[in-house]
């Protein structure tokens, strides 16, 4: 039997609600887990209880714990009745149960009934669980003579810390909260006071949650759902409680706010000679306690220029002076030059927006504390957070590395936001060319073709057929990036031999010169003359000068009504049109706040020890975010908050977490410890969703865990008409209906665009190589992989799986197996048949039912990658090998219409599954009044309507998808939980 229990410290409440004559209450509390009930005493006619009492309930199946929900009711107990009038409950979820060490009081808004109820006021509990053997499991008394049972406690198995928190519990320590809580006879401090404003004013509990899932723990994959202490307060059920203590700035509410020692060195003036040719090579050391930041040395410099930013995260300084030395760089030994020293107690805070800190000139001191007299630093100090401006361009101490810290090291360790470059479509048509005659052999009838260079893009027309002037009329798509800086190529060549082309002429057409549309009108063509080297068709001199010779008849247009898309269609994080003439306004804000991340698995060795050096990148539309790199660190904090505008709700935020290996020794690509995936159709607006996700790699080995990354998410809508209008337009921009591409050339564009990301973002600073943004992109997905083809297969199968059953029940109600849903089924039967405007109005308001039944049992977060869909447990390491060759390209094309296929019928159940609430509540509605109007109008007359509607005329009909079928692709599948 287990051994594990839950405990549960009932302590106050406050301000409760109690409509009576004396318009007082006598309030009790009946707790219910797990199908056991206890009750506290009750306090008569006092709406501010006390009780200080504690109950253990036993915890029959530990491996279903993150799934209970521990129910607190809060009653006022009557005399002369027994009716109990409810005065409020609070639900825990079960993935919120934390360790006795962990555990700390907090009051529980008093949640409501139902819409009438006026329940108000908090609720004080200590929840935790526990496996301590000396504790037995509360037992339930009579209601009206109840006497709260003696001290137990409970934890699970997977805590390792009880033991020792109860050896600390015999130390005579003081605390505002106590975690072994007193009796209830007996007397408290005076000065213990669990209000809002003690409880709002303590040490933040832990945002890390422990989820039990048996007595020898599986890795545990699902997603935890947390309440951190933010910068804007607590976080709840999605909702902020705040605290007494008002955040310092309001656009960094959805992290922990960061005190930062910030130093500023801006340069130096008068520095002596050290070396023996009277030069000096200046840099500076920053330290405080057993942190030291470097700056980069200048050559033969006595006046140099630094202007570095270096950061000290305040809770890890071990020092109260701060020390600013410059010395000078050597081969053997570097020189002293002169120190400057701070007091932290006297460095002056600042809070955004005030205006920056000046810098300030600093007289150097030699190393008897003699200020020197000509020697100056100019230097800010000042302390921060992390809404500072200099926080982006800061060195961090928890990124400092024992060399130098030069640009380079420092630039690949700092926060960045990137913007993805503006990507067009290139539709190139060759047409026609006239006078194609070979220099060699003027007789000879040339078998003549095209090759177009765009970049590294390169095509060619097929050969014609021998003449003087060949015909094509052939067109071609290419991805070119904003600015227009290429030139498109045109080389005429004839095929002479079967392996020997020898080149005609060439014609230069500079991008800048090509027209732009935004429909599918046609687009003019024009003439060009070929000459013999670039450089000639480049001259604008000659391309005047009338002459005869060959000439190209081309058509090209840059198209701006398409979306070009640069990765998996799957999960893109932007659907609109290349023009930005075509954008919508904005729906919404989406925010991210990148709190941590736990048990990091260490990647390299230094120093002897395992180590990971992570960092964070987020990708949502054209913006890219890179957080600080946190080095030698398996728990890294970055506590840093992101803002993207949103545009359609059918779209996805991608994170990943990687291992920087760009600095110290060698230069190893970034390895990927880890994705998340959020699809904002699943986010409720204005809803905090605080959840530690787990960052699940696939290896050789199999299905490895690699940590957890703590995330705040926020959507928040700015006009829900339009985000609601939003599920009725089409999904993509007008031009891919219109003048569809076909599904090939969508992937080989797809991956043009992603080479021109690849090589933009490579040349920023600091670079996201190549490595990263295919794996942020998931640029392989199309590939084929055993493992994907068992998943989709069983994707297919559920998704069916309720027709087979629709199909058994048939059977057993034909065999009479239950006589009384046969004779049901009868009645229901003879019914419809009789009255066949009934089939539909019935329907409807089937699903209708079905829908607001399953809204109990919507999801409480947004969906995660779930392993068993994947098919990613069991699996072999011959499943795992995803190499390209020519099997796996086509295999990958089967595999992924299979996928389609299940997606499709996924987004039939999600209709009624509440994944996407707004959709759900769309089409429930819809579903109700459909079924209202059904009632009311003659079936033969629907009917009617209906046919003619199907058969209508085609001028009758449009390109654009209709309303119903733009709802249904906007429907999420299971693809956003597949690995």
């Amino acid at each position: 039997m287990s051994n594990i229990k839950l405990g549960v410290e009932v302590i106050s409440a406050h301000g409760l609600f109690q409509r009576d004559k004396q318009n007082s209450c006598s309030p009790f509390v009946e707790l219910k887990f797990d199908n056991q009930i206890f009750r506290t005493t009750t306090k008569p006619n006092d709406p501010n209880p006390v009780w200080h009492e504690s109950f253990y309930f036993l915890v029959s199946d530990p491996s279903f714990l993150s799934t209970r929900t521990l129910e607190a009711h809060v009653f006022s107990y009557q005399d002369e009745t027994d009716a109990k009038p409810f005065l409020g409950k609070v639900r825990v979820n079960g993935t919120s149960f934390v360790p006795r060490s962990e555990a700390a009081p907090f009051n529980y808004p008093l949640e409501k009934r139902s819409v009438f109820s006026r329940a108000r006021g908090e609720l004080g509990l200590r929840v935790f669980i526990t496996d301590d053997p000396s504790i037995t499991p509360s037992v339930s008394e009579s209601p009206r003579a109840y006497i709260p049972s003696p001290r137990r406690e409970h934890v699970s198995s997977l805590i390792t810390d009880d033991a020792d928190e109860r050896r600390e519990l015999k130390k005579p320590i003081t605390r505002t909260f106590y975690n072994a809580t007193p009796s209830v006879n007996q007397q408290q401090p005076a000065t213990m006071n669990y209000g809002m404003h003690e409880m709002r004013a303590a040490a933040p509990m832990p945002p890390r949650v422990v989820q039990y899932n048996g007595p020898t723990p599986p890795l545990d994959f699902s997603v935890k759902e947390t309440s951190p202490f933010l910068g804007g307060g607590q976080i709840i059920g999605g909702r902020v409680v705040r605290g007494t203590k008002r955040p310092a700035s309001g656009a960094y509410d959805l992290v922990e706010e960061m005190r930062f020692l910030f130093v500023r060195v801006v340069k130096a003036r008068d520095l002596p000679d050290r070396d023996l040719t009277g030069s000096l090579d200046p840099y500076v050391e920053v330290k405080i306690g057993n942190f030291k930041g470097v700056t980069r040395h200048l050559d033969k410099n006595s006046d140099p220029e630094w202007n570095q930013v270096f950061a000290f995260a305040k809770e890890n300084l071990q020092s109260n002076v701060l020390e600013i030395v410059v010395k000078d760089k050597d081969l053997v030994l570097d020189d002293y030059v002169g120190t400057v020293r701070f007091d932290l107690h006297e460095v002056q805070s600042r809070v955004p927006p005030d205006s920056p800190l000046a810098p300030e000139w600093y007289r150097l001191e030699n190393k008897r504390q003699e200020k020197k007299k000509r020697a100056e630093i100019m230097l800010a100090v000042w302390e921060g957070t992390q809404a500072d401006e200099a926080f982006g361009d800061a060195v961090f101490s928890d990124s400092l590395t024992s060399s130098d810290s030069s640009d380079i090291i420092s630039a690949n360790l700092r926060s960045k936001v990137y913007h993805s470059p503006r990507l067009w479509y290139l539709r190139v048509r060759i047409i026609e060319a006239q006078d194609v005659i070979i220099v060699s052999d003027k007789s000879r009838l040339p078998e003549a073709f095209v090759r177009i260079q765009m970049g590294n893009q390169m095509l060619k027309t097929r050969v014609s057929q021998r003449t003087f002037h060949p015909t094509w009329d052939q067109e071609f798509m290419f991805v070119v990036a904003e600015p227009f800086e290429e030139n498109l190529v045109l080389s005429v060549e004839d095929h002479s031999e079967p392996n020997r082309d020898e080149p005609v002429g060439k014609a230069v057409i500079p991008l800048a010169a090509i027209e732009k549309r935004t429909d599918d009108k046609k687009f003019r063509s024009r003439w060009f003359h070929l000459e013999d080297s670039i450089s000639d068709a480049m001259d604008e001199d000659k391309a005047k000068k009338v002459k005869f010779a060959t000439r190209i008849h081309v058509a090209a247009a840059l198209e701006g009504g398409y979306h070009v898309f640069d990765e998996s269609t799957y999960y893109s994080s932007d659907l609109r049109p290349t023009a930005k003439q075509l954008w919508k306004p904005p729906i919404g804000v989406l925010e991210l706040g990148i709190l941590d991340a736990n048990g990091l698995h260490p990647v390299k060795t230094r120093d002897g020890k395992g180590v990971s050096d992570t960092y964070v990148v987020a990708k949502y539309g054209h913006k890219w975010v890179r957080s600080r790199t946190v080095i030698n660190s398996l728990s890294p904090k970055y506590n840093e908050q992101y803002t993207w505008e949103v545009f359609d709700p059918a779209t996805v935020l991608t994170i990943c977490v990687f291992d920087n290996g760009h600095f110290g020794e060698g230069k190893n690509r970034d390895q990927t410890i880890g994705k998340v995936r959020i699809r904002l159709s699943t986010l409720q607006s204005g809803r905090v969703y605080t959840n530690a996700y787990p960052l699940l790699v696939l290896q050789p080995s199999g299905l490895k865990k690699r940590g957890e990354l703590h995330l705040a998410v926020r959507f928040t809508c700015t006009s829900v008409s339009n985000m609601l209008m939003k599920y009725t337009k089409p999904l993509l921009p007008k031009m891919h209906y219109t003048q569809p591409l076909s599904v090939n050339l969508q992937e080989v564009l797809r991956v043009q665009a992603l080479n021109i990301m690849v090589a933009r973002l490579g040349r920023s600073e600091p670079p996201l190589r190549r490595e990263v943004v295919e794996y942020m992109t998931d640029a392989k997905t199309h590939l084929f992989s055993m493992r994907r083809s068992k998943a989709n297969f069983y994707r297919f199968t559920a998704v069916f799986s309720g027709v087979m059953s629709v199909w058994k029940w048939m059977g057993e109600v034909c065999s009479w197996r239950t006589p009384v849903t046969t004779a049901l089924v009868h009645v229901l039967y003879t019914m419809l048949v009789m009255f066949p405007e009934m089939i539909l109005p019935t329907v409807f308001l089937y699903m209708a039912v079905i829908g607001l039944w399953n809204y109990r049992f919507r999801p409480r977060f947004p969906p995660h990658m779930d392993t068993k869909l994947s098919y990613a447990e069991s699996v072999n390491a011959d499943e795992l090998d995803e190499e390209y060759d020519r099997l796996r390209i086509v295999a990958g094309k089967i595999q992924s219409v299979v996928g389609d296929i299940a997606a499709q019928g996924e987004r039939v159940q999600a209709l009624l599954s509440w994944r996407d609430p707004r959709a759900t509540a769309i089409f429930v509605t819809f579903c109700l009044i459909i079924a209202m109007v059904m009632y009311i109008t003659p079936f033969k007359l629907f009917a009617l309507l209906s046919g003619y509607y199907f058969m209508r005329h085609p001028r009758l009909r449009h390109r654009i998808p209709s309303a119903p079928l733009n709802f249904f692709r906007r429907l999420p599948a299971m693809t956003d939980s597949m690995l």
